[in-house]
């Protein structure tokens, strides 16, 4: 597929239409709030992997609605000190996977926690988290579940977990919780920029082509899933249009990106029909720290800068993390 999106000098000026509910922060804060009224129970029990350079741990905590959630911390082996602490969260329909996948960071020194995603993971990679929560009608996938209330929508339960996840990780002796990021690609981008947006002393952010951006041109301007799971509802479910994008607005990157306090490392492709360009630069260009950058992939689809943005981000990282 061939450009499709904005030009290049469009993109870089381009602002999003999204409309930020008055009661953002609000809802934001009460869901917390809920939240931490559970006990974060975070248990690290030591696995055999098979690795020599690295030493895992299955890690179980409490996210929203005290629902256990599953991950895997990844420390390198006969690590003592505190570490800088990489969060990574994952691609849609994915999992956590095997602990032999997840070795970038480890081997860079850093201490790598790994979030599963609740309902997936079975799609890309293997999971292990279950979603107790049921909803209303929704089409087949995540990104209608529950659309028709904020309260109900499925990435609620997803961004908490995230929030807690960051603190599970942050709670294990050999971690430095003053030298955190939050970094994923595709639904793992999109959830560390809501992660920007909730955890307010975060060192980084690094979301890669970032999913669950700029809902209002995303849905109407691409016709792959996740995004199109959107329309394909609406057609069915008429006259709901509406209330979907009053829900939707609860949950868009863009207004979490408002409300970075980290510094960030983005990065988009501009044939991108998954997450296209337009929807990722709607949230870059709302990012409010001043330290933020974006690496552009100019002839690459969904994949992005795949080994070349992990390169860039070893090179941007580490003096983001310095003790």
């Amino acid at each position: 597929m061939a450009l499709f999106d904005l030009s290049l000098a469009e993109l870089r000026e381009y602002r999003s239409l999204s409309p930020e509910p008055e009661d953002f922060d609000t809802f934001w804060t009460k869901t917390l709030e809920e939240a931490r009224d559970h006990d974060l129970d975070a248990r690290f029990e030591r696995v055999e992997s098979g690795l020599t350079s690295v030493e895992v741990h299955d890690v179980t905590f409490a996210g929203f609605g005290g629902h256990p959630v599953k991950g895997w911390l990844i420390l390198p082996a006969g690590a003592h000190e505190s570490l800088p602490l990489v969060v990574e969260f994952v691609g849609y329909g994915g999992g956590r996977g095997l602990p032999h996948t997840h070795l970038l960071w480890a081997s860079a020194g850093f201490a790598h926690f790994v979030m599963d995603t609740r309902g997936q993971g079975s799609g890309g990679s293997t999971g292990n988290t279950a979603d107790p929560v049921g909803s209303a009608p929704s089409y087949p996938g995540f990104l209608t579940r529950g659309i028709e209330d904020p309260h109900e929508f499925y990435y609620r339960r997803v961004f908490t977990d995230a929030v807690r996840a960051i603190e599970a990780a942050r709670s294990h002796p050999a971690t430095d919780a003053s030298r955190t990021a939050a970094v994923g690609g595709s639904q793992g981008g999109g959830i560390a920029l809501a992660a920007a947006g909730l955890v307010p002393d975060l060192a980084a952010v690094a979301p890669d082509v970032p999913f669950l951006c700029d809902f209002p041109r995303a849905t109407t301007l691409t016709d792959r899933d996740p995004y199109r799971e959107v329309g394909n509802y609406l057609k069915i479910h008429r006259g709901r249009t509406e209330q979907t994008a009053r829900t939707l607005a609860y949950f868009d990157g863009v207004h979490f990106a408002a409300r970075g306090r980290a510094p960030a490392l983005f990065s988009v492709a501009l044939e991108d029909q998954t997450c296209p360009p337009s929807t990722v630069f709607a949230a870059f260009n709302a990012y409010a720290h001043e330290d933020k950058q974006i690496e552009v992939y100019d002839f690459n689809d969904h994949e992005g800068g795949g080994p070349f943005q992990q390169a860039a981000q070893l090179r941007w990282l580490p003096a983001r993390l310095t003790a």
